[in-house]
């Protein structure tokens, strides 16, 4: 049986890198990223060169298709379609950010469904598998005529909040930033063992909150809101900020994917948030890095051993169980 073979575009390196060094220690050998190169000319045009041979072999390319998103796409895109024509027998997508996945749906009239769009371009140029987080709409899995894993944030964040708030679970409550969050919400307070609000919203336009309602008890309560994405976080701090008015003694947020755009940060460090936490599936910008109050825990161990399960065939859903993610990370998290 062939070894499966990483290889990595630009769009977060330090993550494919990090993949790489947790799939040495599970399989004792040193497993490094294909060597390649992903230019462009100075048209932006870009071009890619695979150095290493190919052929016959499971290759894993790891790519987000985050800001820039059209340019990581087209780089996914080229890649795969390197690889295929280099007679790589299987090529399966690891996509820890799926970009475009907030247009899903025909809102409005005579709007596209831009997510399916990506599913099509994938699938054609010669993707066979998807891996990826945190789908915004599951239904997006639906999309492909490939298979499809979606792996889930929630486990890591449950073992994290476990961590951070031993001795005081009794005293948290899971918040939904919004109504169609709901089911991710419930999730996580299922696993750790406490309760659940909501806040719901009305907006009046796009991008505009005209009034946010907090539906649940929260009062003295350490919150914790989780969400799939936070782009320019003005959502996020407003509900941090009903929260508190509705007597919370703190607030803390999970987000799997921190885009992050704009003044999102500013607004993250003046808010009345005490800790917003986000995993490494997009690469974190300086500004994220040097912000006080934000924290990222690592996907590498989870994206490894996912790898490693589609590699041997084994389950990769065992990895949504505490039992089973908990070892992963044990250097991590103690239970103690």
């Amino acid at each position: 049986m062939t070894e499966p073979k990483l290889i990595s575009g630009n769009s977060n390196r330090p993550l494919a890198n990090s993949i790489a060094r947790r799939m040495s220690m599970h399989r004792g050998m040193s497993v490094g990223l294909v060597d390649a190169r992903v230019e462009r000319f100075n048209d932006q045009e870009i071009f890619v060169e695979v150095f290493e041979n190919v052929r016959g072999e499971d290759m894993y390319i790891i790519q987000s298709t985050s800001n820039p998103a059209n340019d990581n796409l087209m780089e996914l895109l080229i890649m795969t379609d390197a690889l295929r024509r280099s007679s790589a027998d299987r090529i399966t997508a690891v996509i820890p950010y799926f970009g475009y996945a907030r247009q899903d749906r025909r809102a409005k009239a005579r709007t596209p469904i831009s997510a399916k769009l990506v599913a099509n371009l994938l699938t054609e140029a010669g993707v066979g598998r998807v891996l990826t987080m945190d789908l915004h709409a599951a239904q997006i899995q639906g999309f492909f005529d490939i298979p499809v894993d979606n792996l889930y944030a929630s486990p890591i964040f449950a073992l994290d909040i476990e961590h951070h708030f031993r001795g005081r679970l009794n005293e948290v409550t899971v918040v939904s930033p919004d109504v169609g969050g709901v089911a991710r919400a419930r999730e996580l307070a299922q696993r750790i063992g406490c309760g659940l609000a909501i806040v719901d919203k009305r907006r009046v336009k796009a991008g505009e909150v005209a009034e946010m309602t907090v539906i649940g008890d929260v009062s003295g309560q350490t919150c914790i809101i989780v969400d799939d994405i936070c782009d320019t976080a003005g959502t996020l701090c407003k509900a941090a900020e009903v929260l508190m008015q509705g007597g919370a003694k703190e607030v803390h947020s999970y987000i799997t994917h921190g885009v992050l755009s704009g003044p999102a940060v500013e607004r993250v460090t003046k808010s009345v948030m005490k800790s917003l936490v986000i995993t490494d599936s997009i690469e974190p910008t300086a500004a994220v890095k040097a912000a006080k109050n934000i924290r990222i825990v690592p996907t590498a161990p989870m994206f490894a051993q996912a790898i490693m399960n589609i590699w041997s065939g084994t389950s990769v859903s065992s990895l949504f169980d505490a039992e089973t993610l908990g070892p992963i990370y044990e250097g991590m998290y103690s239970r103690g």
